[in-house]
């Protein structure tokens, strides 16, 4: 191979890796208040005076109304390859049946915990249709105005 062949892929690589270097974006996602706000939440405060000092949360525990969480999270992303959490911060504070605040607690990423998403599935019972019921199960049921109840027509 010639020493001009050479120079030439050996431009072209560099010409790519810094075309492609360029390419890193870190984008910062969520809704975290400031340390000062949060110094400001202890025990006892009601949820009013909460909101009002933080905001509205990230999201409320859909189990448990009296939890909400605020979270923000750094993401870097470099072209096309997979994005890395770089940073993340979660605020979450429990309020009692008053409304008053009980808990807050403070986690990072190194928080975290890695889950193993399962294979298995749950069977249901009851749903499989025949063979009749799957070809000609539909004849009959057309409605001109979706909607509405046939029988109020």
């Amino acid at each position: 191979m010639s020493t001009y062949k050479i120079a030439l892929l050996l431009g072209v690589g560099l010409f790519l890796t810094s075309a492609c270097s360029k390419d890193l974006f870190i984008t910062h996602n969520g809704n975290m208040p400031s340390e000062e706000r949060i110094a400001q939440i202890e025990p006892g405060i009601d949820k009013n005076t909460v909101l009002q000092t933080l905001g509205a949360p990230s999201s409320v525990v859909s189990f448990d109304k009296n939890t909400w969480i605020y979270m923000s999270a750094d993401v870097e992303r470099v072209a096309f390859f997979s994005p890395k959490e770089i940073n993340r911060d979660i605020l979450t504070i429990r309020f009692d049946d008053e409304d008053k605040v009980v808990e807050i607690t403070r986690l990072d990423k190194e928080d975290g915990q890695e889950v193993k998403i399962s294979d298995e599935k749950t069977e249901t019972f009851g749903q499989q249709p025949g063979f009749f019921e799957r070809f000609f199960g539909g004849v009959g049921q057309y409605s001109p105005f979706p909607g509405m109840n046939q029988s109020a027509l």
